[in-house]
Formats: structure tokens, C-alpha cells, sequence
């Protein structure tokens, strides 16, 4: 090469680093200016269960008030599928950090890792926590089963003839069906579906024999008729004046506080890596929504309890979970991975 030719290549390479840093530079002011400016435009939820589910509805109604405190639309879309909702998750770690596109998870999604659908741990979203609702086990209407000895005795002298929906593989109710079978000793055939309302709707059809969803998601089924409640997954017995007495499921077998009772925990979160003016903006829309009137007449109305944690102490709920789910469903024979694969620690359920 002569050295023409090499005056040339220089230049141009040159040329093209100098482009290439001025694009970046851009970029970086381009992001600047519109964390200032935050929001723009409207935001979008992408909510990784199905419509009408316990997660859906919760981000739904936060949704409606967060927008007010924005002063923009959320528009709310579901993205069901993957492995304990590893679909959405995908998809929004996908998009750009900006705020615009947010993520509507629940304490399930905790175990997409170590049950194969991604890759990714928890740390990976900045999350807000809207609260959660105990899980029980209802039959249908039409059931034979009218206590959960009943059901329990059948299922033992029957094993995995009993089926038993429990939203998706990894899910909390998954886990919590997990549970009771280990602390029954009885054997159920799970049928997975894309989330709790499917879950419902199959006992309510008499498509499977049981369901393990939350009240907040059964409550209007139970009202209605269309479900019998057997028993909670809760250290205390649950009264009401519109759904009645239900039993515990662990006073009747103690052997279920080896594993029980998991707490239910629903929000939404944006990409770590989102800049902290935006983060900042959406947590005090966030703190602002969570004080409605709305928000909490729907906490009460449906048996919800509200949290209202962001950041940091939302970040270690997460971690926790990660912790307590992803060693749970080992030690159960459930998981596809080791925790340890993914550098997650086994720690105390109340550490």
C-alpha cells in the first residue's frame, strides 16, 4: 500500500471514529433531554399473565392512577406465555430504557430462571409493589369434594387423577399446589394455563377438579356461587360476612408449614439501567396513585392488601422471593436449574 493509500485509510478511519462518537454523544444528550422532559408520550404496561388475573387487574387499576399523576395514558396489553411469564419479561428487558414501556410481574415471575425460560435474575428490573391477596383451593360448584379431607383421602387413594389448575409452570399457585402435595403426600396432575382467570374458568367448566388461585381473583366466583372455597394456604383461617368460614389447609395438615405459607406479591417495574430522573418521577406518580381513594376502595372491595414499596425495598422483596421460590421448587424436584446456576443464595424465608 502506498502512502497515498494510507493517508487515505487514516482519514477515513478517522472520519468514521469521530462519527461514531459524535452519534454517541447525541444519543447521550438525546436521553438526557428526555429523562427532563419525562413523560412525552404515552406509557405502555405489558402485563406478562393473561387478562382478568390477579396481576392484570392490579396493574389496571394503578395504571388509571399513575396516569393522572403523569399526566399521560398507560396503556395496559398482556403478553402471557414462556415460562413463569418469561415471555413479557423478555420482551420489555428488550426495549429501551426509558420509562415508556413498563413490565406487570408478580412474585411468580421470580422463578422464570430456574425454570427455564430466560436467563435473567430479578436484579435486572427497578420494581414497584402494588401488594398481594392469599391463595386458597376451591372446586367448582358441582364438586363432590366439601372439605379438603375429602379431597385429600380421594386424591391419596387415586393418585394424579385429581386435576388441579394453578395458573403457569413457576407461578406462586403452582408452587403453593407444589406444597400441598408434598405436605399431603397426595399426587394431583397439574394442568398449566396462562394464568389465573384460564385457571378459574377450567374448574368453573369442570375442565379440572381444583383451583389454587388468590381470593382477590376467586372472590367474585365464590360470591356468585360458581366456586366452593375448601381451604386457605395461610397460617390463619379466613371469615367474612360475604364469603363465609374458611379453614386453613395447615391447621388440618401441619406437615404444609414446612413450605407455607409464600406471600403474594404483585407490581410492575421498568429496566434497572432506566435513568434516575425518570425512576424518580415514576416512584413519586407511583407513591401518589398508591394514596388514592381508588386505589384503596378496590384494595378493600377485593380482599387485597396494598404495599406500596418501590426501589430498593421492592429490590430486596424480589431478591427474597428469587431466594425462597427458586430453593423451594428444588428441593420439591420442580426446578429445571439449580439456583446456584445463576449465583442465587440460599436464605432464610424471614431473612
Amino acid at each position: 500500500m502506498n502512502n497515498s493509500s494510507k493517508k487515505y485509510t487514516n482519514a477515513t478511519t478517522l472520519v468514521l471514529i469521530c462519527g461514531v462518537i459524535i452519534s454517541i454523544l447525541v444519543g447521550v444528550k438525546t436521553i438526557s433531554t428526555d429523562a427532563d422532559s419525562y413523560p412525552r408520550r404515552p406509557l405502555t404496561n405489558v402485563v406478562v399473565w393473561s387478562a382478568g388475573g390477579g396481576t392484570d387487574v392490579a396493574n389496571r387499576v394503578i395504571s388509571a392512577e399513575l396516569a393522572k399523576a403523569l399526566g399521560t395514558d398507560i396503556n395496559v396489553t398482556n403478553k402471557p406465555g414462556g415460562v413463569a411469564g418469561s415471555l413479557g419479561l423478555s420482551y420489555v428487558n428488550q426495549r429501551r430504557s426509558d420509562g415508556y414501556t413498563l413490565v406487570g410481574l408478580s412474585e411468580s415471575c421470580v422463578t422464570a430462571a430456574v425454570m427455564g425460560g430466560w436467563a435473567e435474575r430479578m436484579d435486572t428490573w427497578y420494581p414497584f409493589i402494588i401488594g398481594g391477596s392469599p391463595d386458597l383451593i376451591s372446586v367448582s360448584a358441582n364438586s363432590p369434594f366439601t372439605s379438603v379431607e375429602q379431597l385429600v383421602a380421594y386424591a391419596l387413594a387415586n393418585p394424579n387423577k385429581v386435576k388441579a389448575a394453578a395458573a403457569g409452570s413457576g407461578s406462586l399457585h403452582h408452587l403453593n399446589l407444589l406444597a400441598f402435595a408434598k405436605g399431603t403426600q397426595a399426587e394431583f396432575k397439574f394442568v398449566p394455563y396462562p394464568g389465573s382467570a384460564p385457571s378459574q374458568t377450567a374448574v368453573v367448566t369442570e375442565e379440572v377438579d381444583i383451583v389454587i388461585t388468590s381470593m382477590a381473583e376467586q372472590q367474585q366466583l365464590i360470591k356468585s356461587g360458581q366456586l366452593r372455597p375448601l381451604a386457605m394456604l395461610t397460617n390463619k383461617a379466613f371469615s367474612d360476612d360475604d364469603i363465609g368460614d374458611i379453614p386453613t389447609a395447615l391447621d388440618v395438615y401441619p406437615a404444609l408449614k414446612q413450605h407455607l405459607p409464600i406471600t403474594q406479591v404483585i407490581g410492575f417495574a421498568v429496566n434497572a439501567d432506566t435513568p434516575d430522573n425518570i425512576k424518580v418521577k415514576l416512584t413519586q406518580a407511583f407513591d401518589q396513585a398508591m394514596q388514592s381513594d381508588k386505589v384503596k376502595q378496590w384494595a378493600d372491595d377485593n380482599y387485597f392488601v396494598l404495599s406500596g414499596k418501590s426501589g430498593a425495598q421492592a429490590s430486596d422483596v424480589f431478591s427474597k422471593l428469587e431466594s425462597l421460590f427458586g430453593w423451594t421448587l428444588e428441593e420439591l424436584g420442580a426446578a429445571k436449574h439449580s439456583p446456584a446456576k445463576f449465583g442465587i443464595n440460599k436464605i432464610d424465608a424471614q431473612g
